[in-house]
């Protein structure tokens, strides 16, 4: 199953981090907060990304090209056939990463339709590419099959100025962006998706979680794996401070690799 990272937003309340890189590529203990997400992702056996670009996006294409480069040791061979050799090995041999440009004004459900064109006719898991978790994904998975539902996301429940979700049991009667009212559960990403949410995405300016996930809502087929473990998002430079302090000391729960 592929994995659908939204990488193309503007990080705007991140200025301070985001003005020369997009908030994907905002650095956790030294990597990008997007290699920690892949990690995660990767250790229960999900290494085919497909990374929507936007903002800055030849920032991440940069990094991926040089990726080897940066993280080996090399011997190179000058002359009219030149010749690099790689030294050393990596945990992420096994990874497929696509660099998706999806354009810098597109909408998250325009993201998501241009990137399910590279899916095929199968389902997706998808999340936000600046949100950490030590949510078991493959238990997601099994949620969302034994569910049949047609998407599913991770429930959390952060402290304030997030959306709230209207709960019935499992299943999502009501998906509320951010209503004046803020507590319990919201959207905390790493989705499930059934290959029939592509039907409720409709071009560039569709924003995925109003009306495409508010009818899936309305229909009764959109479900919640709620998680009271880790989650953080890296939403302004307080939340870098955290996530990275929490590296340096060794208590990061998300690492699981």
């Amino acid at each position: 199953m592929k994995v659908i990272i939204l990488c193309g937003g503007l990080g705007t309340r991140l200025r301070e981090e985001t003005e020369y890189r997009p908030k994907p590529m905002v650095p956790v203990g030294g990597q990008p907060i997007l290699w920690h997400i892949m990690k995660t992702y990767a250790q229960h056996g999900f290494t085919d990304f497909v990374l929507c670009l936007g903002y800055k996006g030849e920032v991440i294409k940069d990094y991926f090209r040089n990726y080897l480069w940066n993280r080996s040791d090399v011997t190179l061979k000058l002359g009219q056939n030149p010749q690099i050799t790689y030294h050393k090995s990596h945990e992420e041999e096994d990874w497929t990463v696509t660099l998706l440009e999806t354009g810098q004004s597109t909408q998250t459900g325009g993201r998501v339709l241009r990137a399910m064109h590279h899916i095929g006719d199968e389902d997706v898991l998808m999340t936000y590419g600046d949100g950490l978790t030590d949510a078991n994904i493959s238990d997601v998975v099994a949620f969302h099959y034994a569910q049949k539902a047609q998407a599913t996301l991770t429930a959390v429940q952060p402290a304030g100025r997030f959306g709230e979700l209207g709960l019935d049991g499992v299943t999502i009667e009501s998906f509320q962006e951010k209503p004046e009212q803020e507590a319990g559960f919201i959207n905390g990403g790493f989705m499930v998706l059934d290959k029939s949410v592509r039907d409720t995405l409709k071009g560039d300016d569709c924003i995925f979680e109003r009306e495409p996930l508010q009818s899936i809502a309305r229909a009764g087929r959109l479900r919640a794996f709620k998680h009271q473990g880790f989650w953080q998002c890296m939403d302004t430079y307080r939340e870098f401070e955290i996530l990275n302090k929490m590296w340096d000391a060794g208590e990061a729960p998300w690492k699981i690799w």
